[in-house]
């Protein structure tokens, strides 16, 4: 007897195997797109990969005078570790999805011409953050070391943090380059609800400091839970929402998986559009 709902389960399976399988066939174009990003994006600068710690490094120092020469703000560890660290996830995520937002309509002349699986693009972007990200860690690692902060046995929940910030970040890199390519304001959009983003996650600031409305807004940001479990790993500070992040887990492979669905669906039309 079938199922009601079969025939669009089997149809959303076989989208998945299909999508899955041009990952693995187009992999080697991954690797070359990710290579040629990394080199136009450093090729004329003097400082090269500098520019993946300068950033967090500058931000952490303003905000450090802020809130502990102004605000007198405490936290678990030495602030300038607390803030830096905070600011090494969230740059992972907005550095991925500015260069997200605009990779489909930047490659305006591959994306109109032979096929090939086009969330190729965001990934790359995810792929090139990330590896300013990885280099951006070393500072927090000197910080850790300076301000004596040591990691403890929770560090072994590293990679499964990492996986659930990754998915969020794909998930949303493929909403966001696909919502650019039909409206080309997204991208004026989008920095404004990024930097707002950033003050209702806990990157600079303890959850357990905010209440009311501002503090609820701040739980329900999956990106706050992502940043509190870096921080349990790595800082040893206990999460303030330890469910948080197993609920943030779910929501990033739902919204991956839903996401990645549409983006694909709606392939078809992008080279009218682009």
């Amino acid at each position: 007897m079938a199922i009601a709902g079969e025939p669009m389960l089997m149809r959303l399976i076989a989208d998945w195997r299909e999508m899955l399988q041009e990952q693995v066939e187009y992999r080697e174009l991954l690797f070359q797109m990710v290579k040629r990003d990394l080199l136009l994006r450093y090729k004329q600068t003097a400082m090269g990969f500098g520019w993946a710690i300068f950033m967090p490094l500058v931000n952490t120092v303003v905000f450090t005078v802020i809130f502990t020469k102004v605000a007198d703000l405490k936290t678990p560890v030495a602030y300038p570790v607390y803030a830096y660290c905070g600011l090494w996830v969230w740059n992972f995520f907005a550095s991925s999805l500015r260069f997200a937002v605009v990779s489909l309509t930047g490659n305006a002349n591959l994306v109109g011409k032979v096929y090939f699986p086009r969330e190729i693009f965001p990934f790359t972007a995810i792929l090139v953050s990330f590896v300013d990200f990885i280099v951006a860690g070393t500072v927090l690692a000197a910080l850790m070391i300076y301000y004596q902060v040591a990691p403890t046995w929770s560090i072994l929940m590293l990679p499964g943090v990492a996986a659930v910030h990754l998915a969020i970040t794909a998930a949303v890199a493929l909403l966001v380059s696909l919502a650019n390519l039909f409206y080309r304001d997204v991208k004026y959009l989008f920095e404004l609800v990024l930097s707002v983003w950033m003050f209702l996650s806990s990157a600079l600031y303890p959850l357990d400091r905010v209440e009311g409305t501002l503090g609820t807004i701040m739980r329900l940001n999956p990106m706050t839970a992502i940043i509190d479990g870096y921080r349990a790993c790595l800082l040893g500070i206990p999460m303030s929402d330890p469910v948080g992040l197993g609920v943030a887990g779910v929501v990033s492979v739902v919204l991956l998986i839903a996401s990645w669905l549409i983006f694909h669906r709606a392939e078809f039309a992008f080279a009218e559009n682009v």
